[in-house]
């Protein structure tokens, strides 16, 4: 600031502050100051967080109809919820003095003060559902009490607030729409939209729930997609039992394999494993209802997707009780999972149902009672009738675990385990430390491969010995220039091979004499018979990797060195004019370049950063962190720049990357290519029925079903589908694929809509079809005690560049782990 004085006027002038210096302090202040959020803002800001999915939109309204005591509700949903949700239900509706308070936020008729939390039955009770979905959609509502003589059409704000009133005929109940779900949030609403087909299944899941506990309410949910036509999704009959409603859900199929949830009081070994005391024990503080579904194999399902449980008929996800069923279930099934529907009743003030925005995270006192509950009747239900485990499907209890180790390694892999084992003599083969029948095998087999490799090293010595006779022909004066350029070269092929052998000095030798020509007539040595071949995977790896190597290689040079022997004879000499260019070259100025050039790679190197990469050791209690580090270190380019080292005990490859080394199983990295090429082009063929059979499936699953028929066509399944036909009989099945003595069935197909719900339009296999191509793949792979040249070694490496997970077969063996890094070593 300036100060200039004139007689008694004084000016103080001061520098124009900039914009940026302005804008700088404004945030300055603006953003040390606390001040309250504006309305609109807490509004916008607390919706997002109510409504979070269209299974919440979905279910927030259908809670409102239940509440409201509706015994018809009717979901319709456009383009699978992202044009219009619609509600409709036949309850009492919204009294007219209710018009303006019933979108506001924390409006709400189900309690006063927060001491009536404690007893509320209703599944809404904070007022902010409607509110939410205001801010997040377009909202209107038709609804007409059950006192008024005509009905009402409310159109809100996205604010909450009512713009437009106007009569509209109805009966009795309420009509709520919401359209443009997610618009107002334009992240959300691309997200939404992208993920619509999961966002779907999830609001069907949901909706399952209350169709199964609402007992006394028709709930209906439909779909229009685009202009077609209407398909029915869901539907119950409104019955005052739980178990029609699941059948009405799921088909009478479903219903074959439930029974029902017998309650019993824990023991005292259960009470222990908790905790429990005497004390601590109320009497008939939980009652439990419900169905569960036969621990005999074949009956559960392959997912989770068919487990639903309440508390006081409120759907929720209690975590510990449903691990706990699941655990009690594998004791039994150890291959499937449960249908669950349980119901739990308690006490209301034994609930705290206020945890998260969607209200299914559950408080619950006494927890450890709960499953205490649970444990011991579901023991002593899978314990009974049916659900006894015949005793010929299990193995004699053998409590010496280091020979059964021993006999499970000394079977055979593709062998099927036997089912019923003669313990007498397990155990005298036990006290042998040998299995019967396996260890003559052995004996024998061995004698086999001694014998074998023992002759083919005598026919290899021979082969040799008539080379190296080649090699030394009849001395004169005068040499012949191709005889003794076709010698150089056999020479330096067969020295590659063996230079002890076949090393000779050419120099020292002058050959006069024309080599005939039969001696180039190439003949195998050693005629070699089909028990030969046999016996030839079983010889040692070095006389077959010579002898591979020698023959085609020999032949190679003898047939060259004959073409251009006769070459020379034949061809007349010709004039040939030449240009010559004097080219400058400097030996010193080379030795100067190559040094920069090292002392430039030595200094890259230096500057590299160098550190342990792998730090998990080939252990089975590391195979996970093993496996992220390869992840991690090892790209799929990298494969092909890995040097080939050599072959380990005949079944793994040593591999060098860098200053890094590996060890690669062959049979299961081979494995896991065979297995990846057969599950991406193996197209099943269907068997054609004689009669279409019905499946039953429940509407959501047909909708699947028939959104992705190519993909089952691929996996060897045809329909015959019928979309005017009645729900849970629009399709039926008319071929099933078979597969030598694999064959399939409705299970296989309701698991493929089970994956394909998860990610629709994604090619996928039922499991038993991964476990059939990883059989395949297991047998025609290369097996360990299979001796592999150089080539053959770096094929199966370059293969597992090309596949998409390589890092372990498909029953779970590791293909590869690091060894040892050279740089630390050194």
């Amino acid at each position: 600031m300036l100060r200039k004085t004139c007689g008694d006027l004084t000016l103080c002038v001061t520098p124009r502050e900039t914009s940026t210096e302005r804008q700088r302090a404004i945030n300055t202040s603006s953003a040390g100051a606390i001040k309250a959020i504006d309305k609109q803002s807490v509004h916008q800001i607390c919706s997002g967080q109510v409504v979070l999915s269209l299974a919440t939109a979905v279910k927030e309204l259908v809670e409102n109809s239940i509440d409201a005591g509706a015994s018809n509700v009717d979901v319709k949903l456009k383009d699978s919820g992202i044009e219009l949700v619609e509600v409709s239900d036949n309850g009492k509706g919204v009294e007219e003095q209710n018009f303006e308070g019933l979108t506001l936020k924390h409006h709400t008729s189900k309690l006063r003060d927060f001491s009536d939390l404690i007893h509320v039955e209703t599944f809404g009770f904070r007022g902010e559902a409607l509110s939410s979905l205001c801010a997040l959609s377009d909202l209107s509502v038709v609804t007409c009490h059950e006192s008024a003589q005509i009905g009402a059409r409310l159109v809100y704000d996205h604010n909450g607030h009512l713009t437009q009133r106007v009569p509209h005929p109805r009966q009795h109940g309420t009509t709520v729409t919401l359209q443009k779900l997610f618009s107002t949030l334009p992240v959300r609403h691309k997200e939404f939209q992208r993920n619509i087909k999961k966002e779907y299944s999830k609001m069907i899941f949901v909706l399952q729930s209350y169709c199964i506990i609402s007992t006394g309410v028709r709930i209906t949910c439909t779909n229009q997609t685009g202009q077609g036509k209407r398909t029915t999704v869901l539907c119950t009959s409104g019955s005052n039992s739980m178990r029609d409603n699941i059948g009405a859900v799921f088909g009478p199929k479903q219903l074959q394999s439930l029974i029902p949830f017998q309650q019993i009081s824990p023991g005292e070994s259960i009470k222990e494993d908790y905790g429990l005391g005497e004390v601590d024990v109320p009497k008939d503080l939980f009652v439990i209802d419900g169905f569960v579904s036969q621990a005999d194999h074949g009956v559960g399902r392959s997912a989770t997707d068919r487990q639903f449980f309440f508390i006081n008929k409120r759907p929720c996800d209690p975590v510990k009780a449903s691990k706990l069923v699941n655990e009690v279930y594998h004791m039994y099934n150890r291959h499937q999972y449960p249908f669950v529907a349980l119901n739990i009743t308690v006490a209301s003030d034994c609930v705290d149902v206020n945890v998260t925005p969607d209200k299914r995270q559950i408080l619950l006192q006494e927890e450890k009672l709960l499953l205490a509950i649970l444990k011991s009747s579901l023991m002593a239900m899978f314990e009974t009738g049916v659900n006894k485990i015949s005793l010929n499907h299990i193995t004699p209890a053998i409590t010496k675990d280091r020979e059964i180790g021993s006999v499970s390694e000394a079977l055979p892999d593709d062998e099927p385990p036997k089912t019923s084992i003669n313990l007498a003599r397990l155990k005298e083969a036990f006290s042998n430390h040998q299995v019967p029948g396996i260890g003559s095998k052995q004996s024998s087999h061995k004698a086999a491969c001694s014998g074998s490799s023992q002759k083919k090293m005598f026919s290899f010595v021979s082969c040799s010995k008539k080379m190296t006779d080649i090699m030394r022909p009849p001395l004169k004066s005068s040499p012949s220039f191709a005889a003794v350029s076709s010698i150089k070269k056999l020479t330096v092929c067969l020295s590659g091979l063996h230079p002890s052998i076949y090393e000779t000095d050419v120099k020292a030798e002058t050959i006069s004499e024309p080599v005939d020509e039969k001696f180039w007539s190439y003949k195998p040595l050693v005629p070699e018979t089909k028990s030969e071949q046999h016996q030839d995977r079983m010889s040692s790896p070095e006389a077959k990797r010579a002898r591979y190597e020698a023959e085609p290689l020999a032949q190679n040079c003898l047939v060259d060195s004959k073409s251009k022997n006769a070459s020379t004879q034949l061809d007349s000499p010709v004039s040939i004019q030449k240009n010559t260019v004097l080219l400058q070259f400097s030996l010193q100025e080379l030795s100067k370049r190559m040094q920069r050039l090292q002392a430039q790679k030595k200094e890259n190197h230096e500057q590299e950063l160098k550190y342990r990469r792998f730090r998990a050791k080939i252990n089975p209690g590391e195979n996970q962190s093993a496996e992220d580090e390869l992840k991690k270190e090892i790209s799929k380019d990298m494969f092909k720049d890995m040097e080939i080292i050599g072959q380990f005990n005949l079944g793994f490859i040593i591999t060098k990357l860098k200053s890094d080394l590996f060890i690669i199983d062959q049979h299961a990295t081979d494995e896991k290519y065979n297995f990846e090429m057969l599950q991406k082009n193996t197209v099943l063929k269907g068997q054609r029925l004689i009669a279409p059979q019905s499946l039953h499936l429940p509407a959501i699953s047909e909708t699947v079903l028939m959104e992705n028929l190519e993909i089952f066509r691929k996996n060897g399944f045809d329909f015959l589908v019928d979309e005017d036909a009645q729900v849970m009989e629009r399709v039926k099945l008319v071929s099933l694929p078979t597969s030598k003595n694999w064959t399939f069935g409705p299970s296989d197909i309701e698991e493929l809509i089970f994956m394909l719900s998860d990610s629709p339009g994604i090619m996928c296999r039922p499991s038993r079809v991964r476990q059939m191509f990883a059989s395949r793949a297991c047998r025609k792979s290369v097996m360990v005690g299979t001796a592999l040249n150089t080539s053959e070694m770096k094929k199966l490496v370059l293969h597992m560049g090309e596949i998409e997970q390589p890092w372990n077969c498909p029953h779970g063996r590791p293909t590869m782990r690091h060894l040892a890094n050279l740089d630390m070593v050194s």
